[in-house]
């Protein structure tokens, strides 16, 4: 049997709540056993140091954040918090999760 997969998209800086919603939406996702693949772009980059994706990480998040976003914003790549990538990456994942959110 297939294991089910979440898309998220967050394009919200971090003085949006949506950063709130979308780190509980991934903690409860991960905790039944659904794969998540979280991909920051636009002001969603800057989120990219937020503490609360480290033990999302650990628990098996996959975190992608949009090198052209990064770039724009001044977002420093010092280490992998995240996978640095374009929009292809982010198209396999809508065509690929049985489910995708997006935070606007």
């Amino acid at each position: 049997m297939k294991k089910r997969a979440l898309g998220i998209l967050l394009s919200t800086g971090p003085a949006n709540t949506n950063i709130s919603t979308a780190v509980h939406l991934s903690e409860a996702a991960l905790n039944v056993g659904i794969d998540v693949y979280f991909y920051l772009i636009d002001e969603g980059v800057l989120t990219v140091d937020d503490p609360r994706f480290q033990p999302l990480r650990d628990s098996g998040l996959k975190l992608f954040a949009c090198a052209y976003g990064a770039q724009q914003h001044g977002v420093v790549r010092k280490d992998e918090r995240a996978t640095y990538c374009g929009l292809v990456i982010l198209s396999d994942i809508v065509s690929t999760c049985d489910r995708f959110i997006a935070f606007n």
